[in-house]
This record gives structure tokens, C-alpha cells and sequence, in this order.
């Protein structure tokens, strides 16, 4: 009985990892190559193909942020069918050329529907995984996420160079309506009842945000700021650096690093804890930053992307195991929003702000900047989780 209990690999697990893993794909695909349509179909100016890119986000950030508070009264396989609808709905509507305004307001709902469909997948897996492996389940879960952010890019800037814009929308569409179909053989566990809590007048920030995960999002926040300098500018920085042909494999090697590493991670944390894999991902995100300011060849580069990979890529999987094992169960599913908004905060707000950072000071000195950053954040971690590690564990374990 405790076998079964403790499986990992179910019908369920798999199913929403791959949902995940394509809809995050889309999300990426689309990153690096909207701008482009943006500017070639409706003549756009840099910065509005910018907003174009960022409105996105902004979307993504509101859905997470609106959807945390009622996901678990409406059921977490409806609001994922409901996401992933409006986010087929919203692929179809790119085909509709009626300008740059139509396209902004497409965008930002595109955003809402996708912070919905994966804030209902983030949920739903910590639902389904078992207690004792969270780290481990977790860990491979969001492997769909790393390799998404490394095939993403690749496959569009590839489908860009040699195929037009109308096919790149069509693939997505294929992925989208997939991701709907299999969501259907879902069959997911229902909650523990409890009590409903009196109706509050006015806004409340937490009732859209887990308090108990605050703490660890800080970190997330930070980190996702400082990867955002890689995500928005690598591309800018590999030309200045003539070194474009190595930089297109970059998230490859990044993704492969995660591939590689997460399942022996995942299982350390659940036997070790979590600062165990955390303080060596800072040193290992933060050396990486710094050598890929000094890249001047090709083997640097993806080093840098490697050691990136293993940094960045298993902090992530870590700190939304820990922003679960935080919560009780009724609560996943405004921890797993507040996990995301904080990463998308970083990753969507970082780009505009770092952008003053290298004007200022150029590429190469912001990665050493962000390098010395995110060593430092290592200090934040320990302030808000890493010196009370144990007495967590052992908080955890009473309930369990």
C-alpha cells in the first residue's frame, strides 16, 4: 500500500507535465519571434514590439495573481480547462491581422489565460505528488519548464529563419489544442474539505498571495531578475561578442544541464534538505554569470550556460518545493500563484530595469554585476529559510 502510495510516475503526473512543458513552449517560441511580427507585419517602432513582448507577461502576472484566490473553490482540472481554452482561442486570434492595438489586447489576454492554464498545472502536480517525494516529483515537474525555456527559443528562432509567421502560428495551435484534448483524461483528487472562510469587504493582498510562501518568493523575485539579464540580452551581448553562432545553443546546453541534474537533485533535497542543493546553486548561478561576462569564445559561453543551467535551473525546482512544503494542502494553490508571480515579476520586470544597467555600464559589466548579485541573494535565502531549515523540516513532518 505505501508503494502505491509513494508512486510518482502516474497517468496524472505525466499528462500535466506535458501540458506544462507545451504551453510553455508556446509561451517561449513566441517570445522571440512576436517582436519580429510585430515589426515586419505592422511596422512597429523597437519600443512598441517591446510592449508587444512585455504585455505578455503582464498578463500572465494578473492571471496568477486573480486566479490563486479562486482556483481551489472552482476546481483545479476546470480552471485548468477553462485556461487552456482561452489559450487556444487566443493563439487562433493571431491569424486575425486587424493592427498593432488588436494585437496588444490579444497578447495580454494570451497572458492571463496561460498565468491561469500553468498556475492550474503548478497546482495540481503539488496535489498529486506524494508528501515524501515532493522534492523529487517537484524536480522533474519542472524540468518541462527548463526544457521548455531551452527548446522554446531554439525551435523559433529556427522556424523564423526558414518558414513564415502563419505556420510558426499554426504549430502553436497543434501544441495548444493538444494540451486541451489530454487535459480531459485528467482525473484529479478532491481536497480535504474545509471550513470556508467569512467573505472579506474590499481588497485583501492575501487573499491572492500565500503569506507563508513570501518569505522564499523574495528569493525568487531577486533570482529571476538577475537570470532575466541572460533571457532578454544574450542574444545582444553574443553579437557584440561575435559570438552569435555559439549563443544560438545556449539555452541548449542550459537545458540539458537541468535535464542531467534534476533528477539526482530532486532526490537530495528530499533526503538532505534543501539548502544542501541551494547553496551550491547560488555558486554555481553566480560564477556562471560571471564568466559569461568574460566570454570571448564559444566553449565559455556554453560553460557559462551550463553552470547557469545547474545554478538557476534547480534553484527554481527548490524554491517551489519549498513555497509547498510550507502550506497546508488547501492553500497549493495560492502558494504555487505566489511562486510564479514572483518569478515572472523578475523575469518581466527585469529587462526594462537592467536596460539602464547596460547603458550605464555596458553587457559585460552587468553579468559581473549580476554575478556578485546573486551570491549575495544567497545571504537573503538564509535569512528567510535556509538558518531555520531544520525546525521547518521538523514542523513538516508533525503535520505529515
Amino acid at each position: 500500500m505505501e508503494l502505491s502510495e509513494n508512486r510518482l510516475w502516474t497517468k496524472e503526473f505525466i499528462i500535466v507535465s506535458c501540458i506544462n512543458f507545451f504551453v510553455t513552449l508556446i509561451f517561449f517560441l513566441l517570445m522571440v519571434t512576436i517582436a519580429v511580427y510585430a515589426v515586419s507585419e505592422f511596422d512597429a517602432s523597437p519600443s512598441e514590439a517591446g510592449l508587444v513582448t512585455g504585455i505578455f507577461i503582464i498578463g500572465v502576472l494578473i492571471g496568477r495573481l486573480f486566479i490563486g484566490k479562486y482556483i481551489d473553490s472552482l476546481g483545479h482540472k476546470r480552471m485548468l480547462f477553462i485556461g487552456l481554452t482561452f489559450f487556444v482561442l487566443m493563439i487562433l486570434l493571431y491569424f486575425i491581422q486587424l493592427g498593432l492595438s488588436f494585437l496588444l489586447v490579444n497578447r495580454f489576454i494570451h497572458g492571463i489565460a496561460l498565468g491561469m492554464a500553468s498556475t492550474a498545472t503548478g497546482t495540481i502536480v503539488a496535489q498529486i505528488i506524494p508528501v515524501k517525494r515532493k522534492g523529487e516529483g517537484i524536480g522533474y515537474y519542472s524540468m518541462s519548464n527548463a526544457l521548455a525555456m531551452g527548446i522554446g527559443p531554439f525551435v523559433g528562432l529556427y522556424m523564423m529563419n526558414y518558414t513564415t509567421f502563419p505556420i510558426i502560428f499554426s504549430v502553436c495551435l497543434i501544441l495548444g489544442v493538444i494540451c486541451l484534448l489530454i487535459s480531459l483524461l485528467l482525473r484529479v483528487p478532491k481536497l480535504e474539505v474545509v471550513p470556508p472562510m467569512k467573505e472579506t469587504k474590499g481588497f485583501k493582498i492575501f487573499d491572492y498571495i500565500e503569506r507563508k510562501a513570501l518569505p522564499i518568493a523574495s528569493v525568487v523575485l531577486v533570482t529571476g531578475f538577475c537570470y532575466s539579464s541572460v533571457l532578454s540580452f544574450i542574444s545582444f551581448y553574443a553579437i557584440e561578442i561575435g559570438l552569435m553562432k555559439a549563443a544560438s545553443f545556449f539555452f541548449v546546453v542550459y537545458a540539458i544541464a537541468i535535464l542531467v541534474s534534476r533528477p539526482f537533485t530532486g532526490r537530495l533535497m528530499d533526503k538532505k534538505g534543501a539548502n544542501f542543493i541551494m547553496y551550491p546553486a547560488f555558486i554555481s548561478f553566480g560564477v556562471g554569470m560571471l564568466l559569461l561576462s568574460v566570454a570571448n569564445n564559444g566553449f565559455t559561453l556554453l560553460l557559462a550556460g551550463v553552470l547557469i543551467g545547474l545554478g538557476f535551473g534547480n534553484m527554481q525546482s527548490c524554491t517551489q518545493a519549498i513555497a509547498v512544503k510550507l502550506t497546508p494542502p488547501h492553500r497549493f494553490g495560492l502558494a504555487t500563484s505566489t511562486f510564479f508571480i514572483a518569478l515572472d515579476a523578475g523575469l518581466g520586470f527585469g529587462p526594462y530595469l537592467l536596460g539602464f544597467i547596460v547603458i550605464q555600464f555596458g553587457f559585460s559589466n552587468m553579468y559581473i554585476i549580476m554575478g556578485v548579485f546573486v551570491l549575495m541573494t544567497a545571504i537573503l535565502y538564509y535569512i528567510v529559510y535556509g538558518k531555520n531549515e531544520k525546525k521547518v523540516k521538523l514542523a513538516v513532518e508533525i503535520l505529515e
